[in-house]
C-alpha cells in the first residue's frame, strides 16, 4: 500500500515560519522525483517546488528566496521549509510522488497564515 502522509500545516502570523514534511511508504522513495503542491480556495492548483532524484531543485517564483525543498532518502522522506510566510501562502499543501506512469498524491495539510 502506498502512502504520502503530510504533517506540519498549522496557523502562523504574516513573517513567521513552518516546515512541513511528507513521509512515504510502500515505493522505493529514491528514485521518486518529489513536488509540493498548493491549492487555495478559488484557485487553481499551483506546483511550489521540485526536487529530483539527483537532488536538482526548482520553486515557484512566487515562493523563491522564501522556501526550500530538500529529501531524506534514509527517511523517505520530503519537507519544505517556509519562511518569511505571507497570507498569499495560505492554502491547502499536498505532496506529490511520481516515476515513469506512478502518479502518487498525500492528504494535504493545511498552513493558514494570518494575524
Amino acid at each position: 500500500q502506498v502512502q504520502l502522509v503530510e504533517s506540519g500545516g498549522g496557523l502562523v502570523q504574516p513573517g513567521g515560519s513552518l516546515k512541513l514534511s511528507c513521509a512515504a511508504s510502500g515505493i522505493r522513495f529514491s528514485i521518486y522525483a518529489m513536488y509540493w503542491y498548493r491549492q487555495a480556495p478559488g484557485k487553481e492548483r499551483e506546483l511550489v517546488a521540485t526536487i529530483t532524484s539527483d537532488w536538482k531543485t526548482n520553486y515557484a517564483n512566487t515562493v523563491k528566496g522564501r522556501f526550500t525543498i530538500s529529501r531524506d532518502n534514509s527517511k523517505n522522506t520530503v519537507y519544505l521549509q517556509m519562511n518569511s510566510l505571507k497570507p498569499e501562502d495560505t492554502a491547502v499543501y499536498y505532496c506529490n510522488a511520481k516515476l515513469y506512469v506512478d502518479d502518487y498524491w498525500g492528504q494535504g495539510t493545511q498552513v493558514t497564515v494570518s494575524s
